[in-house]
């Protein structure tokens, strides 16, 4: 079997046992999309134990600094007006998202543009910006949960996918 043929089969494989598992027991504690981008990332960051590592701090690293800004435009410590809070407390938060890119463990800036920006996203879509929750109702956990355990399928993929191309 060619290389990309058993990567297609096990991506096929574990992609319906990942949308199961995230659509059915595990519904509110993953999001299934969330786990198929830290999937992505860790292929993008080269499918080996450095990858998963990366994707897994760079996209909770992330979510926090995400988090952080969500609760930065809610509290408006400054007392800024409107879209110029929002601009300031982002713009500050995503000078540290790449800021940290001489950091091995999160040089990948796009796993944490993907952290943040799941983050960002899923709060905002869902009116949900409860990031001081301490439960899987924190818009941070949820995202890093699904993070970690997305890179890990995706990890499983590349390790089935070379059994299968033997």
């Amino acid at each position: 079997m060619s290389k990309v043929t058993a990567l297609s089969v096990s991506i096929a494989l574990l992609g319906g046992l990942w949308a199961y598992l995230a659509l059915g027991p595990l519904a509110g504690s993953v999001l299934v999309w969330v786990g198929f981008i830290a999937w992505g990332a860790y292929f993008n960051n080269g499918g080996d134990n450095a990858a998963l590592q990366k994707t897994i701090a760079g996209m909770i690293y992330g979510a926090v600094l995400a988090g952080i800004a969500l609760h930065l435009v809610g509290a408006n410590p400054l007392g800024l007006e409107g879209a110029v809070a929002a601009a300031v407390y982002i713009g500050v938060t995503v000078f540290f998202l790449v800021i940290v890119a001489g950091t091995n463990l999160l040089s990948s800036v796009p796993a944490n543009v993907y952290g943040y920006a799941a983050t960002a996203g899923y709060a905002l879509s869902t009116n949900n910006v409860a990031v001081t929750a301490t439960d899987l109702t924190n818009p941070v956990l949820l995202i890093a949960v699904s993070s970690a355990v997305g890179a890990v399928f995706g990890m499983l993929s590349g390790k089935l996918a070379g059994m299968l191309g033997k």
